[in-house]
C-alpha cells in the first residue's frame, strides 16, 4: 500500500484529530495520505483533492462519518474497486462498521495487509425520455420512484427481463440491492437479503392492492419500470442522495453494474452481530 485517501463528514468536530491520528501513523510508513479537498480545508491543509481525484489514485480509502457518507463516496468510486474502510463517528453504521475504538487496532491490520474485505453489489439505473437517456446513475442502496406529498397513486409498468411482472398502483417503487435491503426497503416492508445473494429487490410503498407484496429477483435480471401519471409531482433517486424529477411516459432502467463498493469488515463484529445492535434483536 502506496498511497490513502481520506474522505470526511463536513464539519464534524471530531474529524480533526481522528484523520491527524490516521496521517501521522501512515506517514510513519512512508505512506502517502490524500485528504479530499472539505476534509483538508477543515483541517487547515492547503494540499487537498476534489472527490473525484482520489480514487485512480490510492490504494484504500478511509471514510470518516456514517453510512450516508459512505455511499456518497462508494458512488465517486466507481469502477475503480478500491477498498473502503467505513469509520462511524456516530452510533454503529449497517456499512461504516468500525468504531473509533476500534480504529487503532484496524489500521495496524490495515498497515499488515490483515483484513478482509466485502464485495457489495451495485446497480446501474437509467432514465430513459423520448428514446433517449436523460440521467444515469451508478448506485449503492437502492433506487426509488415516489410521488410528491400531494400526488395522486402512480402507475408502473414492471417487467423483468422483458417479461410483463406487473403494474403497481402505490405510492412509489424501491429496487434495491442487498446492501440496501436495510434501508427505505426495510421501513415499506420488505425483508433482509443477506449481502454476498446475488438478487435484486422489488418493493412496493403502500401498493393499492394488498396483494403486491416484494419480490427478489436474479442479481442479472434487467428491471424496467414505465411511469405513467397525469399532473402530478413524482421524483427518482438514487440512494437517498441525488436524482431527478420525472415526467409521463418516462422508463427506468435498472440493472448490476459492473461496479462494486468494496468494504473491508470489522475484524470484531459480524453482519448478523450489526443487525442485532441495529435493529435491537433480542432486547425485552
Amino acid at each position: 500500500m502506496k498511497k490513502v485517501g481520506i474522505y470526511a463528514k463536513k464539519n464534524h468536530p471530531d474529524v480533526e484529530i481522528i484523520s491527524a491520528d490516521i496521517c501521522k501513523r501512515f506517514k510513519a510508513e512512508g505512506i502517502e495520505v490524500l485528504l479530499e479537498d472539505s476534509l483538508a480545508e477543515q483541517i487547515g491543509k492547503v494540499n487537498g483533492y476534489s472527490g473525484e481525484e482520489i480514487p485512480p489514485l490510492v490504494d484504500l480509502i478511509i471514510v470518516l462519518g456514517g453510512d450516508g457518507t459512505l455511499i456518497s463516496v462508494a458512488r465517486l468510486i466507481g469502477e475503480n474497486n478500491v477498498p473502503i474502510v467505513g469509520v462511524n463517528l456516530g452510533q454503529l453504521g449497517f456499512l461504516t462498521e468500525i468504531t473509533c475504538d476500534e480504529l487503532p487496532e484496524m489500521l495496524e491490520r490495515l498497515i499488515a495487509g490483515d483484513y478482509k474485505v466485502s464485495d457489495r453489489m451495485m446497480i446501474d439505473a437509467l432514465i430513459h425520455r423520448n428514446g433517449n437517456v436523460i440521467g444515469q446513475f451508478t448506485v449503492v442502496n437502492d433506487i426509488v420512484i415516489n410521488k410528491g406529498a400531494l400526488a395522486r397513486i402512480i402507475d408502473m409498468e414492471t417487467y423483468v427481463d422483458g417479461r410483463y411482472l406487473t403494474s403497481y398502483k402505490a405510492d412509489g417503487l424501491i429496487v434495491s440491492t442487498p446492501t440496501g435491503s436495510t434501508g427505505y426497503n426495510l421501513a415499506a416492508g420488505g425483508p433482509i437479503i443477506y449481502p454476498d445473494i446475488n438478487s435484486l429487490l422489488i418493493s412496493p410503498i403502500c401498493p393499492h392492492m394488498l396483494t403486491n407484496r416484494p419480490i427478489m429477483v436474479w442479481s442479472r435480471s434487467v428491471i424496467e419500470i414505465d411511469v405513467k401519471f397525469e399532473d402530478d409531482v413524482v421524483f427518482f433517486t438514487a440512494d437517498g442522495q441525488v436524482g431527478r424529477k420525472l415526467f409521463p411516459g418516462d422508463r427506468v432502467e435498472v440493472r448490476r453494474s459492473e461496479s462494486r463498493t468494496r468494504l473491508v469488515s470489522s475484524p470484531s463484529k459480524d453482519y448478523f452481530e450489526i443487525l442485532r445492535t441495529k435493529l435491537s434483536w433480542g432486547e425485552r
